[in-house]
């Protein structure tokens, strides 16, 4: 590791880190990059190997493996393509992923999802480190201000418990689980912390609401950066704007945001049509506080996502540009050093 290097750890799960791994991954002869992931994954392929085998949930980290492997040949290229390959048809197999089949034979066979992720970091070449954010097995727990007690991030993140403009109002986990000792380090040692893009409760805060979480990012000297979320999500955050993703943050972990980047480009129409048909919004910028610094740049994809054939897990349309919000990222370190 070059000691020259500032060390970015980034705090999330899902395709909003997938995004932002990929982006950083750029600059990795400037950059140590950390991701820390949820743990708290239950949907879709990952859910299915989760309840059959009783290990933690690989899907996070697959995405961010697949996202800091090196691409520097077509051979590399082609095993980032094959564990994003997602199965078409097959009993059994319709809907699986094989990068979390590899995942979870790795772990049966060395005996622990940790030892797997390492050796599935030296099979892609991982430019960078992935950590799952505990060891303990654990599903988050989402009470709405309706007194509603809903179990499992899946259900969460497809709203299909709760009405849709419901709105979350504590989040915790079903058993205690503690900080991963190599993700508390980590964070002990960054130079910038991300948080984001993704879903705020699923993929950001599931993580914060593990014991030690919140304490290191507390003790920590680093700034923390929060990438504010594009739009709202149903069944979490419907209503909600910058400020209010800002004080919930704030709430869970003890300490506000140093910085949050805030898109300032527009939504192409006919993406915010689809959004809008199902009552979602675009996340407006009302924060007017002065503990969090807003940095408004262009950071959205211009093109919207196309899913997997196969995925059956309900994606965003609207997503952060992968390179945009990259350099914004790396741009916080010359604003840090001037103020």
């Amino acid at each position: 590791m070059n000691s020259l290097k500032k060390k970015i750890v980034v705090i999330g799960g899902g395709t909003g880190t997938y995004t932002l791994l990929s982006g950083l991954k750029a600059y990795s002869d400037l950059i140590d990059i950390t991701a820390i992931v949820t743990m708290a994954d239950s949907g879709g392929s990952t859910g299915r190997l989760r309840d059959e085998f009783g290990q933690l949930p690989v899907g996070d980290v697959r995405m961010a493996l697949v996202a800091l492997a090196t691409d520097v040949d077509s051979q590399a290229g082609l095993l980032r393509e094959l564990f994003l390959y997602r199965f078409t048809k097959g009993d059994g197999l319709m809907g699986h992923n094989f990068g979390n089949l590899l995942l979870t034979a790795l772990a049966d066979i060395v005996g622990s999802t940790g030892d797997a992720i390492a050796i599935a970091s030296q099979i892609l070449r991982v430019e960078g480190t992935v950590i799952p954010v505990t060891s303990d097995n654990v599903h988050l727990v989402a009470t709405y201000a309706t007194g509603e007690v809903v179990v499992g991030e899946h259900v969460i993140d497809e709203a299909r418990a709760v009405a849709r403009d419901a709105r979350v109002v504590s989040l915790a986990v079903t058993s205690p689980a503690t900080i991963n000792p190599a993700a508390a380090l980590a964070i002990e040692a960054a130079d910038l912390i991300v948080l984001g893009p993704g879903d705020l409760y699923t993929s950001i805060l599931a993580n914060c609401v593990v014991d030690g979480v919140a304490q290191a990012l507390r003790s920590t000297t680093a700034p923390l950066v929060y990438v504010c979320n594009l739009m709202s999500r149903p069944g979490q955050t419907i209503g909600m704007q910058a400020a209010e993703y800002v004080q919930a943050l704030t709430q869970y972990i003890g300490r506000s945001p140093d910085y949050m980047i805030y898109n300032q480009s527009s939504v192409a129409p006919e993406l915010l049509a689809k959004y809008v048909r199902e009552g979602n919004h675009l996340v407006l910028n009302n924060y007017s506080g002065h503990e969090c610094q807003v940095l408004t740049r262009d950071v959205v994809a211009s093109e919207a996502f196309v899913a997997v054939t196969g995925d059956v897990v309900k994606r965003s349309l609207v997503r952060h540009d992968s390179q945009k919000l990259a350099k914004v990222v790396l741009e916080l370190f010359d604003i840090i050093k001037s103020r």
